[in-house]
């Protein structure tokens, strides 16, 4: 099922300004095997509010492309919190390109589990065709969810209403 989902506005939309490097770590094996308890995805489905505050940009250039500003959430549904984060963003000469990073705290209840966790947003929006990654911050998961991981996906209403789709694994301890 195809949606017609858009990246935050192009105000908001920050572009790819930082690209990550590959490298090789050496990969120890475990001292005796673990039993892990198989874990199951859940699909968590919610709205929120959302604030977005521009900050002051490191480049004070009247051209500057790069801004940075303030997320400010508010979460409803089977995720009930709040989040507090900080974007980047870059725009490009070329309408309808742009991209950002995010990275927001979520402190809140997720299905009756309380805790929080971290959210890592990557977006780009290529000549007005949007990509959006949004994944759980391995083992940032605090308190009942510790464990958690998973994607995060935003769907923007034509009336500009936010919603989102959240499949996520709460991996218990061993």
């Amino acid at each position: 099922m195809k949606r017609n989902l858009r990246v935050l506005s192009a105000s908001a939309a920050v572009s790819l300004g930082m690209a990550f490097g590959t490298r090789a770590f050496p990969q120890t094996p475990s001292p005796s095997p673990t039993v892990k308890k198989e874990s199951m995805t859940t699909r968590a489905l919610g709205t929120f509010d959302v604030k977005l505050t521009p900050q002051g940009a490191d480049d004070k250039g009247e051209a500057s492309p790069v801004g940075r500003m303030t997320i400010d959430k508010q979460f409803h549904g089977d995720l009930e919190g709040t989040s507090k984060g900080e974007m980047l963003t870059a725009m490009t000469a070329v309408k309808g390109s742009a991209g950002y990073v995010a990275i927001e705290r979520v402190t809140g209840v997720l299905r009756g589990r309380k805790g929080t966790f971290a959210l890592q947003h990557t977006g780009v929006m290529s000549r007005g065709t949007p990509s959006l990654t949004i994944t759980v911050v391995p083992d940032s998961g605090t308190d009942q969810l510790a464990g958690l991981s998973g994607k995060m996906a935003i769907v923007i209403a034509a009336d500009g209403k936010h919603s989102y789709e959240f499949d996520y694994t709460l991996a218990d301890a061993p």
